[in-house]
């Protein structure tokens, strides 16, 4: 991907080195979340609490000073000075260039999301979370939140490559246009009338959408400013595809159960972002067959 030639967002707060993102705690990665989901199924437990407790584990150990509290050199809550941050802030700025004037044709204003890089832990508006929670988008203050390291984990289920990265933080941003536009809203008013199954697959639903927006945003940005390379097509359809609900839950050794999918299967989720690669156009990414 070409990125850095491109301009550098100012929406991005690096809290990476502050706050519970000390280096001395613990990371228990993609697959051991998968694991501690299972253990908290097999137990009767919830797996999120589950979570939220390793994640109070990580942040306990940071603040007592078990190591390093970061390899990073960053200021705290300032820019990002790395190579790792300065590409997730030039692609957030892509995406800026791009939903400001397809919200301005649907007669709309694009309210710009904030990017909040982190290490281990960190607070939002969503409440605490871990870097075993995975990138998220926090509709209750429009920001974008990922540990890094993430990257790391998706390289080892097989997406590799800087625009497989690009691609992960082009669906977190749909999420965000999906905030804007009320379909959020919508849905989760939707999935508290609904039992387990509807709800999924209304979750489902809307993470298809935003992969189908990560394509949309890619086909523009390539449209308006040459960021394609060759092989960056095939890094994003095979990061989609890695973390598919199917695949995730064939790793992790259990029978494959769609009813239970709230993200999309792989084969989904690589053809939904590749529809609106092809065609840039918002009205092809309907996933609620409506």
């Amino acid at each position: 991907m070409r990125w850095k030639t491109g301009r550098q967002s100012s929406n991005v707060e690096d809290r990476r080195g502050i706050g519970g993102g000390g280096g001395g705690g613990f990371r228990i990665g993609l697959l051991g979340t998968v694991a501690i989901v299972l253990i908290g199924w097999f137990m009767g437990a919830n797996p999120l609490q589950l979570l939220g407790m390793v994640g109070g584990a990580n942040a306990i150990l940071g603040n007592m000073g078990g190591g390093s509290s970061s390899n990073s050199t960053q200021v705290a809550g300032g820019a990002p000075n790395d190579e790792a941050g300065q590409f997730a802030s030039a692609v957030l700025a892509s995406t800026e260039d791009v939903w400001n004037p397809i919200f301005r044709q649907l007669g709309s204003r694009y309210q710009e999301p904030k990017l909040v890089l982190f290490t281990d832990s960190t607070d939002s508006a969503c409440g605490y979370s871990s870097a075993a929670t995975g990138p998220f988008y926090c509709p209750g203050d429009h920001k974008v939140y990922i540990d890094l390291g993430f990257f790391r984990e998706l390289k080892s289920l097989g997406g590799s490559g800087d625009f497989a990265q690009a691609y992960v933080l082009g669906h977190e941003i749909g999420h965000h246009v999906q905030n804007l536009m009320g379909t959020t809203d919508e849905v989760t008013r939707l999935q508290a009338r609904m039992g387990e199954r509807d709800s999924n697959a209304l979750s489902v639903a809307l993470e298809l959408q935003a992969d189908c927006f990560a394509g949309v945003w890619a086909h523009k940005a390539h449209q308006q400013f040459n960021v394609l390379e060759e092989g960056d097509i095939e890094e994003a359809i095979s990061a989609a595809g890695a973390i598919g609900d199917d695949r995730l839950q064939r790793m992790s050794g259990r029978r494959i159960n769609p009813d239970s999918f709230t993200h999309g299967s792989s084969r989904q989720r690589m053809e939904w972002f590749q529809r609106g690669l092809r065609s840039g156009d918002l009205r092809d990414c309907n996933t609620f067959g409506k």
